[in-house]
């Protein structure tokens, strides 16, 4: 033999039916000081702020890599510069 029981709660309901604490309080608490974290932390949404932490030597660091890119491309294409030393005959 199958039984059903179709029980219509809500969420409070079925909390208090199963004798659950009710935690809503404390998630409250929880999301005020979440909240009020993501707010002072905005400031390290900047642009300049992530390009600063990002690239701590700024544009020389940079010009560098984009040097390094440069002189690779080259070195592959073999359109790099020419050694202007010569051996003595």
């Amino acid at each position: 033999m199958k039984v059903t029981f179709d029980v219509d709660l809500t969420p409070e309901e079925a909390r208090r039916l199963m004798g659950l604490p009710d935690v809503e309080p404390m998630q409250q608490r929880l999301l005020a000081q979440l909240e009020k974290q993501m707010a002072q932390n905005l400031s390290y949404m900047d642009p300049e702020m992530l390009v600063k932490t990002i690239m701590p030597a700024g544009a020389q660091g940079l010009e560098q890599f984009q040097n390094l890119l440069w002189s690779m491309a080259r070195t592959a294409t073999g359109t790099g510069k020419k050694s202007t030393t010569r051996k003595a005959d």
